[in-house]
This record gives C-alpha cells, sequence and structure tokens, in this order.
C-alpha cells in the first residue's frame, strides 16, 4: 500500500496528463453513443449529452438489416484471415531467417515495401482479379487480399523476434534428430507466441473494419460485412443520423471487446519484441 502511495505521488503528473489525453480521445466515442439515442430533432443538438433517449434508433436499424448475417460474414473472413496470415507470416519469417537461404534479403525488402502501397491504390486491380477468378461475392474475394496485405507486416513483427531465436535450442534440436517441421511447430511457435498475438490482434482490427475492397467485392446484399451497413444510412439529406449512429456503436462494440480482453497481451507482445537480446 506505502509503495503505492508512493509511486503515485512520484508520478502524479504523468497520470494527470495521461487522464486528460484519454478524455479528450474518449469524447468522440461518447458523442457517438449520446447521438445513436437521440430522435431526428435532438440529433445535431451540439451538447454532449441531449434527451429524451429513445431506443428506437436500434429498433429500426435492426429491423432493417439481417445483422446476425452479416456479423456471420465479418467473422468468417475476420478468423480465416487472422489464421491464415499468422501462419503464413510465420513461416516466412522461420525460412527468411534459415542460414544459407538465398536472396532472403531481397525477398523481405519486396515484402517491406509492399507495406507502403495503401489498400485503396489496389481496390481496382483486386477487383479485376477477384472477377476473373469468380471471386466476386464470396468469402475468398475478401480473404485472400487481406491475407495477402497482412502477411508483410506480420513477417516485419515475427522477424524481430526470429533474429533473437537463441540458436542453442535450434543446434540441441538438430543434435536430438528435430526435423525442420517438427522444430517448427514444437519449439519455434511456442517461442514467438508473443509475436504471434501482436498480429493476431492487428489483423482482426483490420480486417474486421476494412471498408473499400468489402465494398467493391461485396455487391450481394447477403454477403455484405458490417462496414457496409452504415453507408445506406448516410443518404443525401442525412435524413436518419440516429440510425447512422447506432449501427456505428453495434459495428464498434466488439471491436472495443476484443481490444479489452486482450490488450495485456498486445502491450507485452509489442515490449517483448522491442528488446534484445
Amino acid at each position: 500500500m506505502k509503495h503505492r502511495q508512493f509511486f503515485w505521488r512520484k508520478n502524479w503528473f504523468w497520470y494527470v496528463i495521461l487522464f486528460a489525453l484519454a478524455a479528450v480521445w474518449i469524447i468522440p466515442l461518447v458523442y457517438m453513443v449520446s447521438m445513436s439515442f437521440r430522435d431526428t430533432e435532438q440529433a445535431f443538438d451540439p451538447n454532449l449529452f441531449a434527451g429524451p433517449l429513445t431506443w428506437k434508433n436500434y429498433e429500426l436499424v435492426i429491423k432493417q438489416n439481417p445483422l446476425p448475417r452479416y456479423f456471420f460474414n465479418s467473422l468468417v473472413v475476420t478468423i480465416v484471415s487472422v489464421l491464415i496470415v499468422t501462419l503464413g507470416a510465420s513461416m516466412a519469417a522461420f525460412g527468411l531467417t534459415r542460414p544459407g537461404v538465398r536472396g532472403k534479403s531481397l525477398i523481405y525488402n519486396l515484402l517491406l515495401s509492399s507495406l507502403m502501397v495503401p489498400i485503396t491504390a489496389l481496390v481496382i486491380p483486386l477487383a479485376q482479379i477477384n472477377s476473373r477468378l469468380e471471386w466476386q461475392n464470396t468469402y475468398w474475394g475478401l480473404i485472400f487480399p487481406y491475407a495477402a496485405l497482412g502477411i508483410p507486416f506480420g513477417l516485419v513483427v515475427i522477424k524481430g523476434f526470429m533474429d533473437n531465436f537463441p540458436k542453442e535450442l535450434e543446434e540441441a534440436a538438430t543434435m536430438d534428430g528435430c526435423g525442420s517441421l517438427r522444430f517448427f511447430l514444437a519449439i519455434v511457435l511456442p517461442v514467438l507466441r508473443p509475436g504471434l498475438v501482436v498480429v493476431v490482434i492487428w489483423q482482426f482490427l483490420t480486417s474486421w473494419n476494412e471498408f473499400f475492397l468489402a465494398l467493391i467485392v461485396m455487391t450481394d446484399k447477403t454477403m455484405k460485412t458490417l462496414p457496409l451497413v452504415p453507408m445506406q444510412y448516410q443518404g443525401f439529406y442525412f435524413s436518419q443520423p440516429g440510425a447512422l449512429f447506432a449501427i456505428l456503436v453495434l459495428l464498434t462494440v466488439p471491436t472495443i471487446v476484443f481490444y479489452v480482453l486482450v490488450q495485456r497481451n498486445f502491450i507485452r507482445g509489442l515490449l517483448s519484441g522491442a528488446v534484445k537480446g
């Protein structure tokens, strides 16, 4: 107890700064939730809180949209893309850190350069590829592009862990007759767990919230993902602001819950990757 009081007295200034920054960052989120409970008449009230509160916006959104279907579509695309990115990035990092691999620096730099290209610049080429492969309105039309765009980032994160991988473990496993596949599955992956957690969280949030490519690929109403739903409530005259913010709240809740559950592992993974030796 005394240690906590001493720590608080010593760092009170930074706590005040952090609380102030957190309050500023959370205001838009609070305003979004407040807007979702307002009638059309009070929708553009500049106050942070305005009454009376109503559930009509949520009832309207739930009645007009098959939200369970959209949620399922987003969940399938996100989970499969996360699995592919995690496995592909870990295998690529393992291969690019093996001695005797020719051209590994060139391969790594080429993959790294793909991070500089925004997904908005690739929407049209990816849509054309999906059309030729008949992947329009299919899960694969989003899963494979998300995986291809996510593997370079995952490679950068996991390779930082592989560069610090103890060589003694590999030498001992080789002397015991452990093959490359068994060594990768039984020894490397458990050691890479902090990096894998970072990649899983990052790819989950990226795939779940992606909009532009999903807008082009998922033109069938039954195949839409959750980020596409708010678009139908914008309209030219913005006549349904409460319904728009209601669906935004429903879209945001899963990501917030997911991050709250895994935030400790995310921060631990980032800090582990930053420590050398």
